[in-house]
């Protein structure tokens, strides 16, 4: 406190944060980067553990014996798929009532913005069939879901008719506390969003869907259902949801336990875990799991149908089945009574869960990485932005030299003011740049018909041609905009502008990091040295080709290929460019079907920032 309170010793110390403002910021950037690489070396983890008392133990007897039956049912399944040509509505509400369930339907439609290519849609209708099972031990206030998409061809019939064996087997048991909804969705998140905007009672995305006609209690917590194969060799489990959510860490933790107390093969991103952590192998196995799971967080998407349910606070996950070369196989079963133990450890719940951790990161499904150990990482990034900012402030508020007479000298005193920045100055390029944004954001969907009409490309192609010009148009349109009311900018004005724009930097990384860290982070890691380098006085052509390389669009870029890379995937550059075109419709399509917020975040905020960089960077 001295130290603050002492005029003398505080300005000390604003005279040596000055001196070694760029040296302090070398030596933050890398021990961030460096805190972010150790986080995946095991003695510097947690062990999971279960928190939630009501499930802390596996010791159920698991009695699911239906498997051979279960995968006859989704033979039939995927019969009548193909004798329709689409999902057997009929066929499924006959088979559920068989099984003593209370069935009902949901139909749904859904306009897309702009046609799917990837999947191939763009006038989307479809049925939900769902059926319940009420709980004989309880007054009906809680329930469980276990769905599994209706997928084109022949993928996930084997999940369908897991769910209706499971569906059998429970109707025959009198323990349940909770309702159980056992849901088929068709059109993978498009049907599930309506299921939920149904049950709920809301509608964010503008979609037609019929009221349902049956409910259960509150939902407490959800599995998806993933299965392709009669036999697999191992389980995945897919955690990240839309916008970056994450599920109750013991929900994670559940599946690991019945995992190994039932001896089936779990991985999470596709990679078993290894216990030679002290090995460089080691070490890269759990630094590539760790990094994909930040890149699939980072992206908003969700990556299965449990990513929508956790914009309501249901804790959710989905389960795929992978059928790979290993020799160990694990038949439908095996399966089936990992699910009967976690839904019977889900079934005694008390309370929602939420006594263990919602932010974390996972290298491996037996440790992870908490909110307290991973934030360090981004903290040492944003303070590079605060220290650059005290800089410009220091500089900006330094006194007018006087003569020895204590007046002030004329010749020195008049260029200072009139160097004063005028607010019109530091107010312009701000506005533009945001209107800049605004543009980005709207006018791709909204001049697809046009582009079509007077270019040879697909609706598709439009909005992303059409995203990519107004972004490279945004390069040419706030170059110097300080002039255009204020005349020739000034020394001080840059400035004025650049500590605004560190500052705003610095609190819209700071959101993005509490929201979705993985998304922060890797912002930070490429923003935090363009707004560190940039200035007027530096070489241009040099330093307008760094701004780029670490702008917003070849972050994605080079994000793309990385994630092949990890992926073990790799692609040539052609193909990487048409993935990065893909990525570019997808986020699109993603923030107007299911509300994902990494598409406007980038176009008003983030790009809008980058720009003021970019401008001050012609600054005359």
């Amino acid at each position: 406190m001295g130290l603050l309170s002492d005029p003398n010793r505080r300005r000390a110390l604003i005279s040596l944060l000055v001196r070694l403002n760029t040296p302090i910021s070398v030596v933050c950037y890398l021990a961030g980067v460096a805190w972010f690489m150790g986080l995946a070396f095991e003695p510097f983890t947690l062990r999971t553990y279960m928190s939630e008392n009501a499930m802390g133990s596996t010791m159920v007897e698991e009695r699911f014996p239906a498997g051979e039956r279960a995968l006859a049912t989704g033979r039939e399944f995927s019969a009548q798929k193909k004798r329709l040509g689409g999902m057997p509505v009929n066929w499924l509400v006959k088979t559920m009532q068989d099984r003593g369930l209370e069935v009902f339907t949901q139909r749904f439609s859904r306009t897309l913005p702009f046609p799917d290519e990837n999947k191939e849609r763009y006038m989307v209708k479809g049925t939900n069939v769902y059926g319940i099972l009420r709980a004989p031990r309880a007054p009906r206030t809680e329930a469980l879901v276990l769905s599994a998409p209706c997928s084109p061809g022949d993928q996930n019939n084997q999940a369908v008719g897991l769910l209706l064996g499971l569906a059998q087997y429970f109707r025959n048991q009198i323990f349940w506390a909770k309702d159980i909804i056992f849901l088929v969705n068709e059109h993978d998140l498009i049907g599930m969003q309506a299921w939920l905007e149904g049950y709920h009672h809301t509608n964010t995305t503008g979609m037609d869907w019929s009221p349902l006609q049956g409910r259960g209690g509150s939902i407490q917590a959800a599995l998806s259902l993933e299965l392709s194969s009669d036999v697999i060799t191992s389980l995945d489990l897919v955690l990240e949801g839309l916008n970056g959510q994450l599920p109750n860490l013991d929900l994670a933790n559940l599946f690991h336990a019945f995992c190994q107390k039932i001896g089936i093969l779990c991985t999470i991103q596709g990679k078993l875990q290894r216990n030679d952590w002290d090995s460089v192998s080691g070490y890269s196995h759990s630094i590539q799991t760790l990094m994909m799971m930040v890149m699939k967080q980072a992206s908003g998407r969700a990556w299965g149908d449990h990513g929508l349910f956790l914009r309501y606070h249901i804790e959710a996950a989905t389960i795929r089945g992978v059928n790979s070369f290993r020799q160990y196989k694990t038949d439908a079963t095996t399966t089936g009574r990992l699910l009967e133990g976690m839904y019977r450890k889900l079934n005694n719940l008390l309370e929602r869960l939420h006594q263990s951790y919602f932010f974390y990161l996972l290298p491996s499904l037996s440790h992870f990485v908490s909110i307290g150990y991973y934030m360090p990482a981004f903290g040492l990034l944003t303070v590079i932005l605060l220290l650059r900012a005290l800089d410009l402030w220091v500089q900006l508020s330094a006194p007018v030299v006087r003569t020895e007479d204590g007046v002030a000298d004329a010749e020195q005193s008049a260029p200072r003011q009139a160097s004063s920045p005028g607010i019109l100055s530091v107010l312009t390029p701000l506005v533009i740049s945001h209107l800049t944004g605004a543009a980005l954001y709207a006018l791709p969907t909204r001049f697809q018909e046009m582009a079509v009409e007077h270019f040879p490309v697909s609706e598709t192609e439009a909005v992303v041609l059409t995203a990519i010009a107004v972004y490279t148009a945004g390069l040419a349109l706030p170059h110097n905009t300080h002039r255009l009311l204020a005349g020739e900018g000034t020394e001080q004005g840059w400035k004025v502008l650049k500590l605004v724009a560190v500052l705003y930097l610095a609190v819209l990384l700071g959101c993005t990091a509490l929201i979705n860290f993985s998304l922060g982070f890797i912002l930070a890691l490429t923003l935090v040295p363009a707004a560190v380098l940039v200035t007027p006085h530096r070489p241009k052509a040099l330093t307008a080709f760094i701004l780029v390389v670490l702008s917003p669009a070849c972050t994605l870029l080079f994000s793309v290929f990385l994630f092949q890379e990890l992926q073990e995937m790799p692609v040539t550059f052609q193909e990487g460019w048409l993935l990065y075109l893909s990525v570019i419709s997808q986020g699109i399509l993603d923030h107007f079907l299911y509300g994902s917020l990494v598409f406007p975040l980038i176009a008003l905020l983030v790009y809008p920032c980058w720009l003021l960089f970019w401008n001050i960077l012609f600054w005359k």
